[in-house]
């Protein structure tokens, strides 16, 4: 039996929680979103179906704002027979976003309060440092600490795995990297040392990386259904098609996630130069302080790609975000202008009823003042 604790309640939880000054209701972490409702995981193992209240849908400026799986949640239970309904989001520890797949600029929350991010690559057809920059960036920009995970190192030649060893730790020397044969077993203890009672993690890669392997690893039995991958595209069907929190048979809760093929930033121009320091370090000795990095003289960044210090796929990848952010930043100018417009004009709409049902209350009462209260 599973108490608040095992589900990651802590200090500052419970003190948020306490200043809600309600005395009927009760925390719960959402463990599943269905289309209409929630499942919220609540003390003594129990778990509830709960609703989002009115207020909390109205409240919300945008997507991001409202319940996500992993969520510590304030629950009024209501009288019998009533359904619980989510009152308060309690302030979250860590948020792990990403941009809403498609044209959208809407932040998408994978996952709330994660404490790690197990990222899963294999030396072979995914390994893209690029796309790894990527899920380091959201990471960091998370709050949540990182661990790589290069599975299938028995299906590789010792060579290939070593290499992307190397170019995966000149990427964040920080950022832990276990090697591990998810199908037997091999390194997965290593992982496990990770896992603390109530502490949160989620599992994220390429479709067919071998995440559902790992997954069932850590619980020690088949708990996903493992899809076959096609040995020309090195693609797999998705094995996982909702995102779930469950509770770890050794300790630790994992948020189960279907996995993202389309990796979209969700940060700003600081989170960026923190993922580029080298480049951020080089670029102060530029010549020219606006300099572009192109084919401006004196470009330090140039320079060290002339020399072999710095590789051309860097450059490029650097300059790309760069505009990607650019282009983000645009989109939610926009969106937040249009939903301002919106507001503006459900007021003018609610105004206009207002007015015309005190024409119409005029109308049936002629002999009886009406006006505003």
């Amino acid at each position: 039996m599973h108490h608040l604790i095992d589900l990651g309640w802590n200090d500052h939880f419970d003190q948020a929680f306490q200043r809600l000054h309600q005395k009927n209701w009760i925390p719960g972490r959402l463990s599943r979103e269905t289309k209409i409702n929630f499942t919220a995981l609540i003390d003594e193992g129990k778990s509830l179906d709960v609703v989002v209240s009115g207020k909390l849908w109205h409240d919300a400026r945008i997507d991001a704002e409202l319940p996500a799986v992993g969520d510590w949640v304030a629950i009024d239970p209501g009288k019998p027979g009533d359904e619980p309904v989510i009152r308060a989001i309690l302030p979250r520890q860590t948020q792990f976003s990403r941009k809403t797949p498609g044209k959208s600029c809407a932040e998408q929350v994978i996952a709330a309060n994660v404490d790690i991010v197990v990222v899963v690559t294999e030396p072979g057809t995914d390994f893209n440092l690029r796309r790894m920059e990527r899920y380091l960036s959201l990471i960091h920009k998370s709050g949540a600490h990182p661990i790589i995970i290069l599975n299938k190192i028995d299906i590789y030649p010792e060579k290939i795995t070593a290499k992307a060893i190397q170019e995966l730790r000149s990427l964040d020397p920080e950022t832990p990297i276990i090697s591990i044969s998810a199908l037997h077993q091999e390194g997965i203890e290593a992982l496990r040392e990770n896992l603390n009672i109530g502490t949160t993690l989620t599992v994220v890669g390429s479709s067919g990386v071998g995440k559902s392997t790992l997954v069932n690893s850590l619980f020690g039995t088949e708990y996903l259904h493992t899809g076959a991958v096609n040995q020309v595209t090195g693609k797999g069907r998705h094995t996982t098609v909702a995102r779930e929190l469950l509770i770890l048979p050794t300790g630790g809760i994992l948020i189960d996630n279907p996995g993202m093929r389309e990796i979209q930033m969700w940060t700003d121009e600081q989170t960026l130069r923190e993922s580029f320091s080298d480049l951020t370090q080089l670029a102060s000795q530029c010549r020219f302080a606006d300099c572009r990095h192109g084919n401006d003289a004196g470009c330090a960044i140039r320079a060290a790609v002339s020399d072999g210090i710095l590789s051309e796929e860097r450059y490029n990848h650097f300059l790309n975000l760069e505009n990607e952010i650019k282009q983000l930043n645009i989109k939610q100018e926009k969106r937040r202008m249009t939903i301002e417009r919106v507001q503006k004009r459900s007021r003018k709409v609610q105004a206009r009823n207002y007015e015309d049902r005190l024409d119409w209350e005029r109308q049936q009462n002629p002999n009886k003042r009406s006006g505003h209260h």
